[in-house]
């Protein structure tokens, strides 16, 4: 059996308070939000070496079922998809399966599945934990049922399962691509060492190989990603999703004080950011953000979408005046010398 060597990573994230809050006459398209950051439409990525292209930003479904009801949710997600998003991200864990549920009415209502890429995880829910062959098999089965579909485009491991021989697990995988239930898949929470062994794996038993790596990745947050993951990502082609993309609602400038930790739900994962540190960075952001005349949010997403081999930073709304701050990230084109700069300030 393999030695595994596990990271452990919370999840979830808050999201910047607007200023304005549109109807959903003005809700504003791909072209307007465009315009505000003085940039053109941005362009699908494609995701690692599979044949998904989406777009920079993929929209979080953690708080769906859990802060944001089923009027809430869908009109978050019709905000994300009028200003171009097509890459909607959720867990069989989320709020113990409602976001896939959620996702699925929507989709099903819209009757748009054909214009969304579709990635969820499994591994973490209460009904299937772990990766064994057979639980595998039953939660990616339970989670197609809830969203409605036949297949999962970008299936993640959501654990590493030291528990599990990575091969059980791969030609679990692969049985479900082969079948048509799932396209393909990836990573998440696997150390770069890890990654490496699952590639040999798979090459020994002849099974599809990741396309993909989920990670928690930001300003605040660089080394775990910078290092070996980075490496490995790089040498195996992985498009990768980093989620924690706003530090909790950190980078969203919202957090400034210590009076301001009560502002929001995730107020006591923050406060380990309100040090020098912290401030230097979002000043920082405040100075670039001014000059694209866009928000602080939508610079640090900027900022990931600038690193190699980032596709989608993966971020949360809790309301659909939201979005506009994430959406807009995918547009902005920062200089060499405002990339340098976040670089400096937020070196840990």
């Amino acid at each position: 059996m393999i030695q595994l060597d596990t990271s452990t990573a919370l999840r979830g994230q808050t999201v910047p308070t607007p200023d304005t809050v549109p109807t959903p006459d003005t809700v504003p398209t791909t072209g307007e939000t465009s315009a505000v950051v003085g940039q053109s439409a941005p362009r699908l990525r494609r995701v690692g070496e599979s044949d998904l292209t989406v777009f920079p930003l993929a929209i979080s479904g953690n708080v769906f079922g859990w802060t944001a009801d089923d009027a809430t949710t869908n009109a978050i997600l019709d905000t994300y998809t009028g200003q171009g998003g097509n890459f909607i991200d959720t867990a069989d864990s989320y709020a113990a399966g409602r976001s896939e549920t959620m996702i699925g009415n929507w989709m099903r209502s819209r009757r748009n599945r054909s214009d969304v890429v579709i990635a969820t995880k499994v591994g973490k829910s209460a009904d299937n934990p772990g990766l064994r062959a057979r639980v595998l098999t039953r939660a990616v089965h339970a989670s197609l049922q809830r969203l409605g579909t036949d297949r999962i485009d970008l299936l993640y491991l959501h654990i590493d399962d030291e528990t599990v021989e990575f091969e059980e697990t791969l030609l679990a995988v692969d049985e479900l691509i082969r079948a048509g239930a799932v396209r393909y898949f990836g990573g998440s929470d696997h150390t770069g060492n890890r990654l490496i062994e699952a590639r040999i794996a798979s090459a020994q038993v002849g099974v599809a190989q990741m396309v993909a790596l989920q990670n928690h990745y930001n300003l605040m947050h660089r080394d775990e990603y910078e290092g070996d993951l980075a490496h490995v990502a790089a040498q195996q082609r992985l498009g990768v999703m980093p989620r924690f993309a706003l530090a909790s609602g950190f980078l969203t400038g919202k957090y400034r004080q210590k009076s301001d930790l009560a502002k929001g739900e995730r107020g006591a994962e923050v406060a380990r950011y309100l040090n020098r540190r912290g401030l230097r960075v979002l000043a920082t952001l405040d100075t670039i953000a001014a000059a694209h005349g866009t928000s602080v949010a939508s610079i640090a997403l900027a900022w990931l979408l600038t690193k190699p081999n980032v596709v989608a930073p993966v971020a949360s709304a809790s309301r659909p005046e939201q979005v506009r701050d994430l959406t807009a990230a995918a547009a902005v084109q920062l200089t060499r010398h405002q990339v340098s700069d976040l670089d400096r300030v937020s070196a840990g």
